[in-house]
C-alpha cells in the first residue's frame, strides 16, 4: 500500500512541475503572438486569481501564503 501512495504522490508532482514549467511558456506564448495556447488565456486567468487574491483581504493573503508555502520547498 505504501507503494502505490509514493507512486501516486511521484506522478501527482511530476504532474505540477509539467504544469509549473508550461505556464512561463504559454505567458510567453501570449506576449509575442496575443494568442491563447490550447484555447487558455493563461495571462487572464492569472490576472483574475492576482485580483481576487488582493480583494479578499486576510482571507486572500491566508490562501497566498498557503500557495506560496506549495512552491517553496
Amino acid at each position: 500500500m505504501k507503494n502505490v501512495f509514493n507512486m501516486v504522490n511521484d506522478f501527482v508532482s511530476g504532474l505540477g512541475s509539467v504544469f509549473m514549467g508550461i505556464i512561463p511558456v504559454a505567458i510567453l506564448w501570449f506576449v509575442l503572438t496575443g494568442t491563447s495556447v490550447l484555447g487558455f488565456d493563461v495571462v487572464a486567468n492569472l490576472n483574475v486569481l492576482v485580483d481576487s487574491l488582493v480583494n479578499g483581504g486576510f482571507i486572500g493573503l491566508i490562501v497566498l501564503v498557503i500557495l506560496a508555502s506549495f512552491f517553496n520547498k
